[in-house]
């Protein structure tokens, strides 16, 4: 009897559910109407780590749930805090990250009554988020995180917040876990496989020039393994978007890297040519597929996903597949044909070596893609790579390959800029035995450099490889192939001194500009048992190719002019026998 009538705060109640639903770290900063959930959380087990912003506090959350496949949290309090989560939830909802954002909102009986610090934090995230609640009593907090947190993580994954007035925080409650769920289980619940799986079949079986089109859900639903054995099988050549790095071994003989926007020349070029696309887990975005009504109009389309609501979204297809991409893959591999030898297969073989990424190396500046290629070999491809976004998140996408999932995060398809110092931060701390790589430009990195306490706070080893050109560098590249050369506010005039920068926060730092200290630079970097930073300075006029202007189609695709520059050409074309044991 006594049990049952026992009572716990609001607070307390969120925690024990946090902890069943093994959530053991979070990342926030406090404020007024959240402090009886942190004074709650001082007298528990969470991990709690202070970010200096709360948009760092959702980027680390991020780059943990990226990096493990877990529930990331992030707290922050009322009115500023609150809105300050809102782009790394909006990134969260674009790449489909499984993020829980707590906040604190005043107390119920303030709401709407403009009190301090107060914003209606529930209507501003209904569009961003899976699943949101503003609680009202604490009768409902653990049923209400408990669907949050199966939301968040069920079917195609993504953000949800929870709204938490200060004084349902301190509210006792007997309702100590979750009786029911307040919707239907098909909100959660996988779908069975449907739609024309027969025909998917068929017409790879049929195919002579077929092409794997993968997107991030294959690292989501754990398809990377199953990806393979029907690539192996069937001899089909793949194609990656930026989120799906790593789904696919990228030094795989049959991986042809990154496609659209900023893909590899001979990946484009197979999209052109095949006969069959199977986008897998992949939903035709702009940067894929610019010119969505050209997109491999050759070639028969065919889609598999789990969200059904990206069918025919931008891209009609001829083949629709709905359903879990992993469950779906082991349905079809008994029935695919076996293939040993596709003439198609040696035709890419010849586009790979005839198209290869490339670029002029210089004995007085350093390229920076040539410093991401001796990156990859010096941490023989094992490394978390975390990147912001611009030029060397493109760079780090073709010039570091990726051969197993999780090991890549970037900010997709929102590409919010300060995204990857602090998700790295978060992916080091849920992964704290594997080596994590920053990879950031001037522009990017100024953004979340605040973090730099945090890192140096918590003796967190997380490693940042800032490129400097003095501009937002894909900014500056658009401005002078398609704005006449008119650089309206992308120099980054009066940059700081980031070595002096580290310095203030106790951080070992070195900045390298010539060719010859590349070498001894990552060196550094890479043997750095503590937290560090390497800055590097590039050309302000060094470019990112191949690419296709945005709207264009694949056929207007602008690749590296090799006689435009001076200096010995550099080539990658990543295969098992050149990569690092």
């Amino acid at each position: 009897m006594a049990k049952k009538d026992k009572k716990k705060s609001g607070s307390d109640i969120m925690l024990d559910i946090l902890f069943e639903s093994d959530v053991e770290m979070c990342w926030g900063h406090p404020g007024g109407a959240i402090l009886p959930f942190y004074d709650a959380m001082y007298r528990s087990k969470m991990k709690h780590f202070l970010m200096r912003h709360e948009q760092g506090a959702v980027h680390a959350a991020e780059g943990f749930a990226k990096a493990t496949g877990k529930i990331g949290v992030c707290i922050a309090t009322s009115g500023p805090g609150a809105t300050n989560l809102m782009t790394g939830i909006a990134d969260a909802n674009s790449d489909s990250v499984p993020v829980l954002a707590i906040t604190g909102q005043v107390p119920t009986v303030a709401i709407g009554s403009d009190a301090f610090q107060e914003v209606d934090t529930y209507g501003m995230s209904i569009p961003i988020t899976k699943y949101n609640a503003l609680l009202k009593h604490a009768n409902d907090v653990a049923r209400v995180t408990k669907e949050a947190v199966t939301i968040a993580l069920a079917k195609r994954p993504g953000p949800v917040l929870i709204d938490f007035p200060k004084d349902v925080q301190l509210q006792e409650s007997a309702n100590l876990t979750p009786v029911e769920f307040n919707f239907n289980e098909n909100h959660y619940r996988e779908p069975e496989i449907s739609g024309d799986i027969d025909k998917l079949i068929t017409a790879i079986n049929r195919s002579q020039k077929p092409l794997l089109y993968v997107g991030g859900g294959a690292i989501t639903s754990a398809a990377d393994q199953a990806l393979l054995k029907l690539a192996e099988k069937a001899q089909i050549p793949v194609v990656s978007t930026l989120m799906a790095l790593g789904a696919f071994p990228g030094t795989h003989d049959l991986s042809l890297g990154m496609m659209g926007m900023h893909g590899t020349a001979y990946a484009n070029k197979a999209v052109m040519e095949c006969d069959l696309i199977v986008a897998l887990a992949a939903r035709f975005d702009d940067r894929v597929a610019g010119d969505a009504k050209d997109f491999a109009h050759q070639a028969v389309r065919a889609q598999v996903d789990i969200d059904a609501s990206e069918f025919d979204k931008r891209v009609n297809v001829d083949i629709h597949v709905n359903g879990n991409l992993k469950a779906v893959l082991e349905a079809i591999l008994p029935d695919i044909r076996e293939v040993e030898n596709r003439a198609w297969v040696n035709y890419i073989k010849e586009l790979k070596e005839e198209n290869p990424l490339r670029f002029n190396l210089s004995k007085d500046l350093i390229k920076p893609q040539f410093v991401i290629a001796e990156l990859y070999k010096k941490t023989r491809g094992r490394a978390i790579i975390s990147t912001d976004v611009g030029q060397h998140q493109m760079w780090s996408a073709q010039y570091y390959p990726f051969d197993k999932p999780r090991k890549w995060l970037t900010s997709g398809g929102l590409g919010t800029m300060g995204f990857g110092f602090p998700a790295a931060i978060g992916a080091k701390q849920g992964c704290p035995n594997e080596d994590v790589y920053a990879i950031s430009g001037d522009g990017s990195f100024q953004m979340c450099m605040q973090e730099l306490a945090m890192i140096r706070m918590y003796n967190v080893p997380v490693k940042i490889l800032l490129f400097n050109n003095g501009f937002l560098g894909m900014v500056r590249q658009w401005q002078e192939l398609f704005y006449d050369n008119r650089f309206a506010e992308s120099n980054m005039n009066y940059n700081p001194d980031f070595v002096k920068i580290c310095s203030g926060y106790d951080i070992p730092a070195r900045r390298i500009v010539n060719p010859s200290e590349i070498d001894s630079g990552l060196d550094f970097l890479v043997s750095t048992d503590d937290c560090c930073l390497l800055e590097v300075a590039i050309p302000e006029e060094e470019k990112v190719y191949p690419m296709i202007a945005s709207g264009a189609k694949y056929e207007q695709m602008i690749d590296f002019d090799h006689s435009s520059e001076q200096g010995e050409e550099f080539t990658l074309v990543p295969n098992k026998k050149d990569s690092p044991a």
